[in-house]
């Protein structure tokens, strides 16, 4: 999910000598005044995904005003690189938007900045969203922000590496990952039987799939719990699929997207991977006979790791709750958030997206594990030290025992 999901807390306290030339809303104020002649005006402040993101938010925004045509929307789209400056120096200068749609929230929060959300939706909007997803944005109790788009993984399988091995069914569980794993291996000619990427590109996410999926945990907005007993069986596993000769060679050093162009090029049997591997297959690949599925816990129990962007809305003048509320109710009704969310590749977080989706064969896989997903915490201070950690260190469980590095990463991430 581009740069979303490696975006920091946000300090607050940054310096408000930050160029605001770059952060206006086609000359409004953020945070001023709620009028524009007789308007409403709210002010949105979002990340470009791609280079239609504009064009979509425009047409969004076009059909709310000709529905609610007392209230104004101006919108300012930012890269990915600028956004965190962005929004820091508008809060620094009380000029922050009324809703953005952006990354951690916890910060924020913290200030006291933000509306709860469930005060700025209505009852069924509310109750519309995936519960798994609405939880992950909840800080003590209160709900700092919605969920706009996610993402999530599974396992994309080669079924003629498979069958060449004779394995007859996808696994559902780590013994069954692990046998057939171990038999496309021993195919030769340099096919590996599971993809696993352990290097410095998103080594917590292949660590959070084993662990996670042991019915471990990271902790949660208080306390970081990697050296936990629960998170030993799935790092141990990880080390049992190596030492059997499963993986690819050197996979505490193997990034992911490199290693899934080579599952791309039908050299590997099973890899997990997101939605937008099913488009590189069909530009790459397209006759490679693949099929995806639920990712391989311990007991075989449904799970998925999920990522996910944020739409908050901030208190500001505390005069706009009610345009707010509008808004919300609109983009996420389902005939227009679908198609925004379908345009830019993710997957819906309400109920009623899913459902209009669950006819999309190759986001079918995605959907169905939605309900399951498991989230980082992102919501502890820490977090952003214990993610630095995982990239650096999980790679050492190629050689070091396992009880080891998850104590060596717990220690660096309680260093900060």
């Amino acid at each position: 999910m581009k740069k979303s999901v490696r975006i920091g807390a946000i300090a607050l306290a940054a310096s408000a000598s930050l160029a605001l030339s770059a952060c206006g809303f086609g000359g409004a104020s953020g945070g001023g005044s709620s009028d524009s002649g007789s308007k409403t005006t709210l002010n949105l402040l979002v990340p470009s995904y791609s280079d239609n993101t504009q064009k979509l938010w425009n047409d969004v925004i076009a059909g709310f005003e000709k529905k609610y045509p007392d209230i104004k929307v101006n919108l300012e789209v930012q890269s990915w690189d600028n956004l965190e400056s962005v929004v820091t120096t508008k809060v620094s200068g009380n000029k922050a938007p009324d809703i953005y749609n952006g990354g951690p929230f916890a910060g924020f929060a913290g200030d006291d900045l933000l509306y709860d959300v469930s005060e700025v939706t209505s009852k069924d909007t509310f109750g519309d969203f995936q519960e798994s997803f609405i939880k992950n944005e909840q800080l003590n109790g209160k709900t700092y922000a919605l969920p706009w788009i996610a993402s999530a993984r599974a396992l994309f399988v080669n079924n003629d590496l498979l069958k060449q091995a004779g394995v007859s069914a996808a696994p559902k569980t780590w013994d069954e990952l692990l046998d057939a794993a171990t038999k496309v291996s021993k195919l030769g000619g340099g096919v590996a039987g599971y993809g696993l990427p352990l290097g410095s590109e998103e080594a917590q996410a292949e660590a959070a799939v084993w662990m996670w999926g042991g019915g471990g945990s990271f902790g949660d907005e208080q306390k970081l719990t990697i050296d936990d007993p629960k998170n030993l069986p799935g790092a141990e596993q990880i080390k049992k699929m190596i030492d059997a000769g499963a993986t690819e060679k050197n996979p505490g050093s193997t990034n992911r997207s490199p290693l899934m162009d080579i599952f791309v090029q039908g050299k590997i049997g099973m890899q997990v991977g997101l939605p937008p591997t099913v488009g590189q297959i069909k530009q790459n690949n397209p006759k490679l006979n693949y099929s995806i599925v639920p990712i391989p816990t311990k007991d075989g129990s449904p799970f998925t790791l999920g990522v996910a962007d944020q739409l908050m809305a901030f208190k500001n003048d505390g005069k706009k709750k009610d345009a707010i509320t509008k808004f919300f109710d609109y983009v996420y009704s389902a005939d227009v958030y679908v198609p925004w969310v379908k345009a830019e590749g993710f997957l819906p977080v309400t109920k009623s997206g899913s459902e209009q989706l669950s006819s999309e064969e190759s986001l079918k896989p995605f959907l169905d594990v939605l309900p399951n997903a498991k989230f980082y915490p992102s919501t502890n201070p820490k977090w952003s030290s214990a993610d630095a950690a995982f990239k650096a260190l999980a790679g050492q469980l190629e050689k070091k025992p396992a009880q080891q590095v998850l104590t060596d990463i717990q220690k660096q991430a309680d260093a900060g």
